[in-house]
């Protein structure tokens, strides 16, 4: 008899169709899976057989062949063991195969019949929507992140005799809720704040510039002088997730595994610090089977890079991409993937190997040529792509010991939400534009027009510094933010002289 049951695979943060086709027949005892079943596709028939023994279910001595459609695509993971399973039962008559039209089913099976978390149920739940289709059956742990997805019944199961009780017409099933907007109106968890800075002004001023706009930002400064402490309060300063965002976010670390059993929706933006002995696909991904990297896993989020020259130049030119296009394209022999990867860079370094270089006193004990070969780790093409170089000096002693009068993250966070909020107006209707750092040539023509005093200010320093185009239209955009922050329509000289300030280091300094 001839079965079949809807089931999906993830390829990055997509969602595919799978047709699990169970055909039994007379003939010598064997299970065999086709359709390019990977490693642990094809071990799933031994915990099929055993959970469905230990439910109640002894398979007969027949020819069973499983067949994963499409027979040309391969199939990865665990998550094929459960509708594999029903769909045998619907093919030995105990399940009707009209009570599993219509259903997408996944999940891992244990040899007792319990159904295990997978990866990858928020996107599974988004392609059923994009498909049409209306009721997916999974494990229990991973219902509450399904439901997240509107217009899909979710219904979670804890065993397979259960899931069979409910198919069967016994006790049913009943669907999961989930109030995402309860859900993203909860207050964050306590975060560092930025109050607990001491000194730093200049410093505080252009992560607020970096927050509103969502531009990368580079802090140059001896050891001790904040550059961390200044990088971690950066999320706390960032302005609420939206329902959409929060979602690209999950699916990601979904995929990644990193949603807990039972979890839901990320409702607060990732921050991810890689160790500096981080590989290239540990960062950008892949990987024998390919997994999202460290900057997706930041994606809408902070990515932090600390001692940035201490990290492996393949890696460092490796980000280029992505921090200009905002995804990473992984290409495979059999297929190509692609990750979000909308991050803000936050980058730290010393000025010089001994980290004292330019510091009050003049204690470097480093050589010109080393303090070269130090700061030429970074490449003047990843400087470009970074929008502020803030050089972030050690404290005096008298800031150290002076009385708190710090803005609070939460102060900081109301302006950047009003700036972020103004960008959203400007671009509500230009896809792929969500604030400042990321405009085209064509925003920046329309929304960073410059006056007389501006365009001779830029030109300038254009001239002086030695700025690339790309450092061009970087300057423009931190002005635009600039200008946003203070709520004016339009660019002033003031707000490119500002961010031109933001870019000194970038061939005076790190030449």
């Amino acid at each position: 008899m001839l079965a079949q049951v809807g089931s999906a695979s993830v390829a990055g943060v997509e969602s595919h169709a799978v047709s699990v086709e169970v055909n039994i027949s007379v003939g010598l005892p064997s299970f065999v899976v086709v359709g390019l079943p990977q490693g642990a596709v094809r071990e799933g028939r031994e915990r099929v057989i055993a959970a469905l023994s230990n439910v109640g279910h002894r398979i007969p001595s027949r020819r069973i062949t499983v067949n994963l459609a499409p027979a040309d695509t391969p199939k990865e993971g665990s998550a094929f063991d459960f509708p594999i399973a029903v769909a045998v039962l619907v093919a030995l008559g105990i399940v009707s195969q009209e009570h599993v039209d219509g259903l997408c089913l996944v999940g891992e099976l244990g040899l007792d019949g319990r159904l295990r978390p997978i990866r990858g149920a928020l996107p599974i739940a988004a392609g059923c929507r994009a498909r049409g289709v209306s009721k997916l059956l999974l494990p229990r742990a991973n219902s509450r992140e399904a439901a997240a997805v509107e217009g899909v019944e979710v219904l979670g199961g804890e065993t397979l005799g259960e899931v069979l009780a409910h198919l069967s017409g016994g006790t049913p099933i009943r669907p999961t809720r989930l109030d995402t907007v309860r859900l993203l109106e909860r207050p964050p968890a306590r975060q560092p704040d930025l109050s607990e800075v001491r000194g730093q002004q200049f410093a505080k001023r252009a992560l607020e510039i970096a927050a509103s706009g969502g531009h990368n930002l580079l802090l140059i400064g001896p050891p001790g002088s904040g550059k961390t402490m200044l990088a971690r309060r950066l999320p706390g300063i960032l302005p609420p997730l939206t329902l959409a965002e929060s979602i690209d976010i999950t699916k990601v670390h979904s995929v990644a595994g990193l949603v807990p059993a039972g979890g839901t929706l990320v409702t607060e933006r990732p921050f991810r610090a890689p160790h500096h002995t981080a590989s290239d696909a540990g960062l950008v991904g892949g990987g024998a089977i390919p997994r999202p990297g460290e900057v997706s896993l930041a994606h809408n989020g902070v990515l932090f890079l600390d001692e940035l020259p201490e990290y492996r130049r393949s890696v460092l030119e490796a980000l280029r991409q992505p921090m200009e296009d905002g995804v990473v394209n992984l290409s495979r022999a059999r297929s190509r993937l692609q990750y979000p990867a909308r991050f803000m860079l936050a980058a730290a370094m010393n000025p010089c190997p001994c980290g004292l270089y330019g510091a009050e006193g003049d204690r470097c004990t480093c050589d010109p040529a080393a303090v070269a070969r130090y700061r030429s780790r970074v490449s003047g093409p990843l400087l470009d792509r970074i929008d502020l170089h803030i050089e972030v000096p050690a404290v005096p002693v008298e800031d150290l010991r002076a009385e708190d009068s710090a803005e609070p993250s939460a102060t900081v966070r109301a302006r950047v939400r009003a700036a972020r909020e103004r960008q959203h107006e400007r671009f509500r209707r230009v896809p792929e534009v969500g604030a400042n750092s990321h405009m085209g040539s064509r925003e920046i023509r329309r929304w960073c027009a410059l006056d007389d005093a501006s365009a001779r200010i830029l030109g300038q320093a254009m001239t002086r510094l030695a700025l690339s185009a790309r450092a061009h239209d970087r300057v423009l955009k931190v002005a635009r933010t600039i200008a946003d922050l203070e709520g004016a329509p339009r660019l002033r000289a003031h707000h490119v002289g500002e961010a031109i300030q933001y870019r000194l280091l970038d061939r005076s300094r790190l030449g």
